[in-house]
């Protein structure tokens, strides 16, 4: 762990978000290439099951929604950001 005392420690907080967020997209990426490889590969395309659905798709489907979710959490700014902004467009609309 750093001790840093210069460091800001909102933006390292925001640094680590995103380390982790695209350490878990390349996770997310590698993983699923391969579940799609064994689906092609095991003769999976001629028996998709449900509906006609490849299996892979599910997966990537449930886990896509929680990579988003940490993308809006690593790039979409805190609720504090997001409030700061909108205050300054009202003051802004109130301006004559």
């Amino acid at each position: 762990m750093d001790t840093n005392p210069s460091r800001d420690e909102k933006l390292w907080k925001t640094a680590k978000k995103r380390a982790n967020f695209k350490r878990n997209l390349i996770a997310y990426l590698l993983i699923n290439a391969f579940l799609w490889a064994i689906w092609w590969f095991s003769d999976g395309r001629y028996a998709t099951g449900w509906g006609g659905i490849p299996w892979p798709l599910w997966v990537m489907l449930g886990w896509g929604i929680g990579i988003a979710f940490q993308y809006f959490d690593a790039y979409g700014g805190t609720k504090e950001d997001m409030t700061e902004r909108e205050y300054r467009k009202l003051k802004e609309q109130q301006k004559p």
